[in-house]
């Protein structure tokens, strides 16, 4: 089980905006990108652009899913 610290959850969840915001300039539904990224963990669904690829792979995909969940089960 992975646990990850209210701190680094709100790392995470700013990242996410960034990427988010990022893939949308590009045109890309980032939904879409994010799903297929946290399935596969291939980084080509997430754009170079703005370096969202690299933000996205400074995080364990463990640890993103964890932030989501917990965010929305309001945990």
């Amino acid at each position: 089980m992975t646990t990850i610290s209210k701190e680094e959850m709100a790392k995470i969840k700013e990242m996410l905006q960034q990427v988010t915001r990022l893939e949308e300039q590009k045109g890309y539904d980032p939904v879409m990108q994010l799903i297929g990224y946290l399935l596969s963990e291939d980084p080509s669904y997430i754009t170079v652009n703005g370096n969202a690829r690299g933000l996205i792979r400074k995080y364990a995909r463990d640890d993103i899913m964890v932030a989501l969940l917990s965010s929305f089960l309001g945990r």
